[in-house]
């Protein structure tokens, strides 16, 4: 028996989402672009799929447009939001408004920030926003535009749950401060690793666009949807067809986005239960780990009163760092032992990558190389947790008895 311990990478799909999206895969396989009865059906099961998701999300279904993953919602928001930009009519010469996001924000929204020379604001030692940073970034920039000398901010971005430390962000504090500082920019919330552990319908409220992907609740990879507010505006990254009123062409992937309905109508009827269970067991893996290792440090999680504060973290993961221990090196202990999980993101090839996200925070570069991410889900269970504290501190122990 193992411990699959990466949920924040990929969960598991639920059973029911792959009974629901099988039949999608077989006789009621046709294009839901298509005129004939068949392509109606499936068009039908789209368009309650898309009902459904809107209503668990807090959109209005024509606000959602599907796509293939959390880095194409990502994308579409930050490059379809600046191409939308009031400067943008082909007649204009005018530059584009200027994307903005926090230090600490997934590849999927960072590189495309930095592509288009926007701005990043600064985090805290915990992984929180620095709120104070953020509006002095938004009143240069307005200050700027004010002078004729730059185009003002377009987008900012910031994501609800940080995928690397669980970090909570605040989303409806930034959503204020755009409002007073840019008020000609939109909101993006990449809440990828949101649903299950946060009320999306309130943490999100104040953001125009918001990110999800199938796979990190349930679903199947491969789909995933970006809602945009009736007040945004998006112009499409993908053309053809006009699928997504216009806003994502391409034939809809009917299984996937069925199957994504199903998974996300299971996490949200379960989050509140799921909150806290996870965090019971999200607390007694910590509190193992930090009684049971030496030299060990919860990132970016301040202790009071003698015990670590962990009210600023999503119930879901739990970020370590090690002394003298080399993460890549660990993880392969830990998989020997049938313990799955990762130092940061994950990234293409798979390998060990400096984290961004750990040095915005200011840890240590030595000590951020002996980084762990324990990422719990849905089908977590209290013998996996078990088992991690069995195997995670003889393989610290192996591994620091080379280093000396």
């Amino acid at each position: 028996m193992g411990a699959y311990l990466d949920h924040a990478a990929t969960t598991p799909m639920r059973a029911e989402a792959v009974e629901a999206m099988l039949p999608f895969l077989t006789e009621r396989f046709a294009n839901p672009s298509g005129a004939h009865r068949l392509a109606r059906d499936a068009r039908r099961a789209i368009d309650e799929a898309r009902d459904e998701l809107a209503a668990l999300v807090g959109c209005a279904p024509g606000e959602i447009v599907f796509t293939s993953g959390g880095t194409e919602a990502d994308n579409l928001a930050v490059f379809g939001a600046r191409a939308a930009s009031p400067a943008a009519p082909a007649a204009s010469t005018a530059p584009l408004g200027l994307p903005v996001c926090s230090a600490v924000e997934h590849h999927a929204v960072l590189d495309p920030v930095l592509a288009l020379g926007g701005r990043t604001a600064a985090v805290d030692r915990t992984g929180r926003l620095d709120l104070d940073d953020l509006e002095k970034v938004l009143a240069v920039e307005a200050d700027r535009q004010g002078a004729g000398d730059g185009p003002g901010v377009r987008l900012v971005s910031v994501m609800p749950v940080n995928n690397e430390t669980g970090a909570l962000q605040p989303v409806a504090d930034v959503a204020r401060l755009v409002a007073r500082l840019a008020p000609g920019a939109v909101v993006h919330a990449d809440a990828v690793q949101a649903l299950c552990t946060t009320a999306v319908h309130d943490t999100c409220a104040g953001a125009d666009l918001l990110s999800f992907s199938a796979h990190k609740f349930g679903g199947p990879k491969g789909v995933g949807l970006l809602v945009v507010r009736e007040r945004a505006e998006v112009v499409a990254r993908q053309l053809g067809g006009g699928q997504e009123r216009g806003r994502r062409s391409g034939t809809q992937d009917v299984a996937g986005i069925v199957a994504m309905a199903t998974a996300a109508r299971l996490a949200v009827a379960q989050r509140d239960t799921e909150i806290a269970r996870l965090t019971s067991l999200r607390d007694r893996l910590a509190d193992g780990l930090l009684a049971a290792v030496p030299d060990i440090v919860e990132t970016g999680v301040p202790v009071v009163d003698g015990r670590p504060d962990r009210s600023g973290r999503a119930p879901h993961v739990l970020h370590l760092c090690l002394a003298d221990v080399e993460s890549e090196a660990l993880l392969f202990l830990l998989e020997r032992s049938e313990v799955y999980a990762s130092a940061a993101s994950s990234c293409a090839s798979g390998a060990m990558e400096p984290s961004h996200v750990l040095a915005a925070m200011d840890v240590d570069p030595v000590l951020a190389a002996g980084s762990l991410r324990l990422s719990l889900g849905w089908s977590t269970t209290s013998a996996e947790i078990d088992h991690a504290l069995e195997a995670i501190p003889p393989a610290v122990v192996q591994l620091r008895r080379f280093a000396i």
